[in-house]
């Protein structure tokens, strides 16, 4: 146990160091650096707080995607030298965030312990009607699918927003056959792991989030290789990718409104089918939404002219 404790207060230092850092760091590559640093630890805190499903989340989104967007921001950003702030601001600032930081760590601690155990123990009693065992995805999937639903009509907002910023940054790869070999490997090693995370969230930490965000990764890896080889997704099929997650999620949550029931109140007996068929389609839509999130506009170099030109292909 005093192990365990003397890492825990060095992960804690660690995770502080590494924001100051973060946002501190002379030159705006090392920033970069680490704030990826900072979402990997902090991945491994959520995992020491026994939460493995937001570990997941925090290492493949926190420290890969958006480390990876980041990397590539570089290339379309001057490093210009930052004037240094007057002495009485930094001041001022420090001071703030140690009145912020100190009045949060009053809150938590006024906070301990959160529950008696009452929210575990309502979901465990009714964990059968869910139709999966894992407590976490029974939560989100079912008894507060309302929630997940408008996280992906949040996500589905985004990916509209950025579909409209023009068109995307153009990959810096190359097909080098050390990256080339590479990719080879790792796409379809992260395709399958999209698999396994999916069907595991079941009854295991994982899910749609977590499996969309590794086959996003795929994407990525892809463009950073340059394989222009590759067919093109048209815009049908890239509309169709976004909606097809929340479409099927409300298309599901309507079903039991003909049987009089409340909406996405899903059948006992169908419970755990409906789940797998929301998060299927969720895992798509997900990994689309954050491939366009890393590429920062539309993935065809000369829109919008195929929408004003029906004739150009699809």
């Amino acid at each position: 146990m005093m192990i365990w404790s003397v890492i825990d207060i060095l992960i804690c230092a660690l995770v502080v160091a590494l924001a100051m850092a973060a946002l501190y760091a002379p030159a705006l590559r090392q920033r970069v650096m680490f704030f990826i640093a900072f979402g990997l630890v902090v991945a491994i805190t959520w995992a020491r707080l026994h939460a493995p499903d937001l570990a997941l989340a925090e290492a493949i989104i926190g420290a890969g995607l958006t480390g990876a967007m980041l990397l590539m921001s570089l290339d379309h950003t001057s490093d210009m030298p930052r004037e240094p702030a007057s002495y009485g601001l930094r001041i001022g600032s420090a001071a703030m965030g140690g009145v912020l930081i100190l009045g949060l760590m009053m809150i938590v601690s006024s906070l301990y312990p959160i529950h008696d155990g009452a929210p575990t123990l309502a979901v465990s009693q009714r964990q059968v009607e869910s139709g999966v065992s894992h407590p976490v995805t029974a939560v989100l999937l079912n008894f507060r699918a309302w929630d997940t639903l408008l996280e992906l009509a949040v996500l589905l907002s985004a990916a509209l927003g950025i579909l409209n910023l023009g068109p995307a940054r153009r990959s810096c790869g190359h097909a080098a056959s050390l990256t080339d070999g590479l990719a080879r490997v790792l796409v379809p090693l992260l395709i399958l792991s999209a698999g396994y995370l999916l069907w595991k969230g079941a009854f295991a930490p994982g899910g749609a989030f977590q499996a969309g965000a590794v086959l996003a990764s795929a994407a990525v890896v892809i463009h950073l290789t340059g394989w222009e080889k590759l067919p093109r997704v048209g815009l049908r099929s890239l509309r169709l990718l976004l909606l097809v997650g929340p479409t099927l999620f409300v298309a599901v949550g309507l079903l039991p409104l003909l049987n009089g029931q409340a909406f996405l109140q899903y059948p006992v007996e169908l419970a755990g089918l409906l789940i797998l068929l929301i998060e299927s389609a969720a895992m798509v839509s997900i990994a689309g939404m954050l491939t366009l999130v890393y590429l920062g506009g539309h993935p065809h170099a000369n829109w919008p002219i195929e929408l004003v030109n029906p004739k150009e292909p699809m």
